[in-house]
């Protein structure tokens, strides 16, 4: 998810930033549904809150692909450094570490004899173990974003569009339809399904291409794409508890690299495309909290949190109501809120501990090495 500093000429676009920061909600409602086990489930009863869970999750499911395609966007027209990609690294490892020294220190840290040593490898090499899988594929992405962007520059622009569809319909489009599980398919959890979403966001920006004409028919797209996976998701349920027969396919529309998922993250993404913020205050932080977002990522998805960072601040607010729609949606709003602030507010620690390194290692040998790379890269 967008640790990279994507600048336009001047200044962070506010209109994006809005987007990165609404992206990161929706996520953060992903998981909290996910946590919760309120979904509609196979085998068990539908509810009232289960029922408003699947719909709340068609909203939300576009989050990741729209905080790709902002990556893309904007890394396809910038230069990509090694030190930008060190920093991301160090991000990473920053989290992998100071949190399982804090849970430790708590003494809530889980380590058992039969994973000690895969957990350790998942400290080590947070990356490579897939640790967060999120950012497994975008550090993938964004070491062949060099690789992309020269292509982008290359292929005429009747090319790219071949390349393009021929990968969305290996990753997307054959997918959507067939009721079975092929072996290739990942459901948009891997790398590939992030290079498809960073060429198609590359291919917008270089042909400046208007999805949709204009900002009210792209929320339109996204309404009605997100409406559509509710709809077949709910529906699949009952169809798969009275007759059986699509329990695969049943899950398929709540995977990133499904068609009406695609298209929903397509058109929020062109929404904020067309929106203009006006420069403000309100601005001026958009560009401050944006950048941080994915830190609230790495908090609450850390292998010691993910699990249960819910059932935690259950115990500040109450548990979660699986009875009653309101207070469901009144539980995870607040829980929400608690998790984003708190890892905007760690991750902008990180940034000033960062900088601050930054300006006493700027003179060092190893520094300047890396600025003569990040110079030959340009």
């Amino acid at each position: 998810m967008g640790t990279a500093k994507e600048l336009s000429v001047k200044k962070r676009n506010p209109s994006f930033e809005l987007l990165r920061v609404i992206a990161m909600f929706m996520i953060l409602m992903l998981h909290y549904n996910g946590a919760t086990g309120a979904l509609l489930q196979l085998g068990l009863p539908a509810t009232g809150v289960g029922i408003f869970a699947n719909v709340i999750e068609a909203f939300a499911i576009s989050g990741i692909n729209t905080y790709v395609l902002i990556s893309g966007f904007f890394l396809s027209r910038s230069s990509v450094k090694i030190s930008r990609i060190i920093k991301l690294i160090c991000q990473v490892y920053f989290y992998t570490f100071l949190i399982s020294i804090a849970m430790v220190i708590v003494g809530t840290f889980t380590l058992h004899e039969n994973n000690s040593l895969y957990k350790l490898v998942q400290y080590l090499f947070p990356i490579s173990s897939e640790h967060y899988w999120f950012v497994t594929a975008y550090v993938i992405m964004y070491v062949l974003a060099p690789v992309m962007n020269a292509a982008m520059e290359k292929l005429t622009r009747k090319q790219a569009r071949i390349v393009i569809f021929g990968l969305l319909l290996w990753f997307c489009f054959i997918k959507s339809f067939v009721p079975v599980l092929f072996p290739t398919d990942k459901f948009g959890y891997d790398y590939g399904w992030f290079i498809c979403l960073y060429l198609i966001a590359a291919y917008i920006r270089r042909y400046d291409v208007k999805l949709f004409y204009t900002a009210k028919k792209s929320l339109l797209v996204y309404l009605i794409s997100s409406l559509i996976i509710a709809t077949m998701s709910i529906s699949l349920y009952y169809v798969n508890l009275n007759w059986g027969g699509f329990a695969h396919f049943q899950e398929v529309p709540f995977n990133y690299n499904f068609l009406f998922t695609l298209t929903a993250s397509l058109g929020l993404f062109s929404f904020f495309r067309y929106f203009n913020m006006k420069e403000s205050k309100v601005s001026d932080a958009l560009r401050i909290i944006g950048p941080l977002t994915f830190g609230v990522y790495l908090l609450h998805m850390h292998i010691e949190i993910r699990d249960r960072w819910v059932s935690w601040i259950s115990g500040l607010i109450g548990e979660v109501p699986m009875y009653s729609v309101p207070l469901y949606a009144w539980h995870a709003l607040r829980t929400i809120l608690i998790v984003f602030v708190a890892g905007i507010f760690i991750d902008f620690l990180r940034k000033m501990i960062f900088d601050y390194l930054d300006r006493v290692l700027s003179g060092t040998v190893l520094y300047k090495k890396i600025r003569d790379l990040d110079e030959e890269l340009c």
